[in-house]
């Protein structure tokens, strides 16, 4: 006759060394639900994640082998439908980004919702496009002054419309759909618990506030927020395939999307995996290659919905494809390209100082108390100086197209004659103006209660700077071809030697380096980017030398004292929460007493001694079923956190298994630096 015992049952009792029974497990109950703010027990969400695999493992017969391919399929399945989804959204947000941006200029004479380019498709370069109307042609106005002042009261008018529609979105039906979303993305892959950040609620309204913010022409994009949609994507697909049920899993998934996000804003698969690595620090998974694995598909699945719908026309993926760009490049074209590099550093610190500056105003000032009108403002004076700056009035994305253009006047046109070579040094103070303009908006805008991305403020703000270096050095070897730093050019005059628009790349490249200080990401989006693949060296020492600028200009989130040490801060004994071990207080105390803390955790000390520190969640999920199932006298209940006296007294409950013991000690001397960041 088989004994009523089971392998499992022997392993669930089985004694430690020390003769204590083993901390609880998955198998023991369930974890209370996690709170909205709280961080998740990584231990006991992998453990839990094993003992359910070896509960469908075990299970007899057929049922046995095909529920763990079911379980896994769903996994899969979700990150399927995430990269697809992202695909078509990002593609969707494209075009109505595009046709919100136009309907600022004009509109098309038989299709309402087409856009300039969708109206205008198949005409030829040169010709005018009949088919697209200004609105001054629309209501037949011929005055010129009538014109302008129609032109900017409909470009102002629709700028407020579609900024203060996104502000008053986001103020009012989902709180946590402004700004980029990037910062708290990583605290939830980090551990923390922020459910409603990616509520359903805030995927609609983070996606329709985020195109109407763009197409307002404030100084902001959409890369950021992106990669916050495609979580919330994520986080709505997987309850509804049921796998919310693990938060270390979760975790997992939402890094897969979040490399797919990257992938959708910049069409850049490889880059979103990197990006997922080097930014979102996602090798802090247990299995990083299973994660890294997950997200390339996922990415790469993105990557292709967005190229089937094809949104831009062009049937590619890269979206601001570099043309006209030799091979080769030249030993003397890295001394502007250092220079650039170096500009590209030091305008990216200013950035993040401004934008610092601007974040504290705004919290100590009455601007902080009325959020939808600093928005409205904002963007009427946006708006404003941009109509009056031609390169500030036309949208980022489709000034960067242009700037990381070459000139082509044949095919391509000339854009508001960047390529008349007569008119070089109005060029230049032109797009000087505008980024510094862009610095400007940039810094203050980026903060304000509208969804907002960084990356693309900051690329059209390098590719201006780039372009204007590319046309002054273009300039000086058209001035002086036969100085002896332009001995490697062509003979032939006819035949380019700089490439101006390269050069918009190098600087864009300095300054998301400069802004982001992001390395190996960032140089694989910028080339899956642009296609300037043959140039991927030049891209990597800007962004090297632009990184090494700014960060010796200041490293912005790290922290620094002043000299400070951790004795000015430290809490005394007296007045901290403490678990008296002495007292051997019984399960019911215990279990009211953490269920009523709203602390992470408590030191636990008999006597004089510190026995470690109890995780108040942990010790909940472990005490409440004890509770509940206890029937014996109150007197045996009792409990003791010391290994050493529960060895001596069988009557105690011991929950030494619960400590950590490891817990991190620092001197009072230690400067306040090393206690804000002792890792």
């Amino acid at each position: 006759m088989a004994p009523p015992y089971s392998v499992q049952d022997a392993e669930e009792y089985e004694l430690l060394s020390d003769g204590t029974l083993p901390p609880l497990n998955a198998s023991h109950g369930k974890r209370p639900a996690y709170r909205d703010g709280s961080t998740i027990d990584w231990l006991w969400e992998e453990g839990a994640e094993r003992e359910r695999k070896r509960i469908l493992h075990s299970q007899p017969g057929l049922r046995g082998a095909i529920a763990p391919i079911l379980d896994s399929s769903r996994m899969w399945l979700v990150s399927i439908f995430t990269g697809i989804c992202i695909g078509i959204a990002g593609a969707c947000l494209d075009v109505l980004v595009k046709w919100l941006g136009d309907l600022r200029e004009g509109r098309c004479t038989y299709g309402f919702f087409y856009n300039q380019v969708t109206c205008c498709k198949g005409v030829d370069t040169g010709e005018v496009c009949v088919e697209w109307q200004t609105w001054s042609a629309f209501f037949n106005i011929r005055y010129i002054l009538a014109q302008s002042v129609l032109h900017s009261f409909i470009y102002i008018t629709l700028a407020v419309v579609f900024a203060g529609s996104a502000a008053v979105l986001v103020k009012s039906y989902a709180p946590y759909a402004f700004h980029t979303g990037i910062p708290e993305i990583k605290a939830i892959l980090g551990g923390y618990v922020l459910d409603a950040f990616l509520s359903s609620w805030t995927l609609l309204i983070k996606a329709l506030g985020l195109a109407l913010a763009v197409a307002s022409g404030l100084s902001l994009g959409k890369e950021g927020p992106l990669v916050h949609v495609a979580c919330c994507m994520a986080f709505f697909l997987s309850k509804m395939f049921k796998l919310h049920h693990n938060e270390a899993q979760k975790r997992k998934l939402l890094a897969a999307a979040a490399a797919a996000g990257v992938s959708v804003a910049f069409g850049s698969p490889l880059g979103g995996v990197l990006f997922g690595l080097e930014e979102l620090d996602t090798f802090g998974f247990s299995d990083e290659s299973d994660v890294m694995w997950r997200g390339f598909v996922t990415s790469c699945l993105a990557a292709v919905s967005l190229q089937y719908i094809d949104p831009f026309g062009t049937a590619k993926l890269v979206l601001f494809q570099v043309t006209g760009v030799t091979d080769t490049w030249r030993a003397f074209e890295l001394i502007p390209w250092l220079l650039l590099s170096v500009i590209g550093g030091l305008c990216g610190s200013l950035l993040i100082k401004l934008n610092a500056l601007a974040a504290v105003y705004r919290r100590h000032s009455f601007i902080h108390q009325f959020p939808t009108l600093e928005v409205v403002t904002f963007a009427a004076i946006t708006a404003a100086i941009s109509y009056v700056i031609v390169f500030l009035r036309v949208q980022s994305s489709e000034l960067v197209a242009n700037l990381f253009q070459e000139c082509d006047v044949a095919t391509k046109g000339d854009y508001h004659g960047l390529c008349n070579f007569t008119a070089l040094w109005e060029n230049i103070f032109l797009l000087v103006v505008t980024a510094m303009f862009k610095i400007v908006f940039t810094s203050w805008t980026f903060g304000m209660m509208i969804p907002a991305g960084i990356f693309l403020p900051t690329i059209a703000i390098g590719a201006c700077l780039g372009r204007a270096m590319g046309l002054l050095t273009q300039g000086l070897q058209r001035a002086y071809p036969h100085a002896l730093i332009f001995n490697s050019c062509p003979p032939d005059p006819d035949v380019s030697c700089i490439s101006p628009g390269f050069y918009a790349v190098i600087g864009a490249a300095a300054m998301l380096g400069g802004v982001t200080r992001m390395t190996i990401s960032l140089v694989v989006i910028l080339f899956e980017l642009t296609g300037a693949l043959s140039h991927v060296l030049p891209i990597m020492i800007s962004v090297m030398v632009s990184k090494w600028v700014a960060d010796a200009m200041g490293k912005e989130g790290e922290y620094r004292d002043n000299g400070e040490t951790a004795a000015q801060i430290v809490k005394s004994v007296e007045n901290l929460i403490i678990i008296h071990d002495e007292t051997e207080p019984t399960l019911k105390e215990l279990r009211d007493f953490f269920a009523a803390g709203s602390f992470h955790g408590y030191p636990a000390v008999r006597g004089e001694k510190l026995l470690g520190y109890v995780d108040r969640e942990k010790a909940l999920a472990y005490i409440e079923p004890l509770v509940v199932a206890g029937e014996e006298p109150e007197q045996i209940s009792k409990c003791t956190f010391s290994r050493e006296v529960a060895a001596t007294d069988s009557e105690l409950v011991n929950l030494s298994p619960l400590l950590d013991e490891a817990v991190l000690q620092l001197r009072k001397e230690v400067p306040l630096e090393v206690v804000v960041n002792p890792l």
